[in-house]
């Protein structure tokens, strides 16, 4: 039994060494640990699920501004039209019925404006028109 024993011994540690061997030359996963990996997952998850969030806020502001208030889109409209004002020459707002402006008048206004005196043309196309204050503001600011 001696004989069998000191020939397997020496082959047990050949092959031992042998698999240690070909397990340390064996090519990896890419060096990617577990930890890796879930840090990764997480960060796709999280990037997800913040797209959905802001997908989820601009249909909610697109419904709120859909079901807004008349007046309020009332104002949008007043706020577009004083960045946009009707083209010099023509007549931005119609003037109340029964109230005709000469175009003598319509270009005096413009030539006060155009002089950084829109509360002189405010007043002047009062006495003329007997508009009321808010109107004739409104007239003066889109001239």
């Amino acid at each position: 039994m001696g004989d069998v024993l000191t020939v397997l011994v020496p082959a047990l540690v050949l092959a031992a060494a042998l698999w240690a061997f070909a397990t340390a030359l064996k090519p990896r996963d890419g060096g990617m640990s577990d930890a890796d990996r879930y840090q990764l997952e997480l960060a796709r998850r999280s990037q997800a699920h913040y797209a959905a969030q802001v997908q989820a806020a601009l249909a909610a502001r697109a419904r709120l501004e859909a079901a807004a208030l008349p007046s309020q889109n009332r104002q949008q409209q007043i706020q577009q039209q004083e960045h946009h004002p009707a083209p010099q020459g023509s007549y931005p707002v119609a003037p109340p019925p029964g109230t005709m402006l000469t175009p003598q008048l319509v270009l005096q206004l413009q030539t006060l404006v155009r002089n950084g005196q829109k509360l002189e043309a405010i007043r002047l196309l009062r006495q003329a028109t007997h508009f009321n204050l808010l109107t004739a503001k409104q007239y003066v600011d889109r001239l």
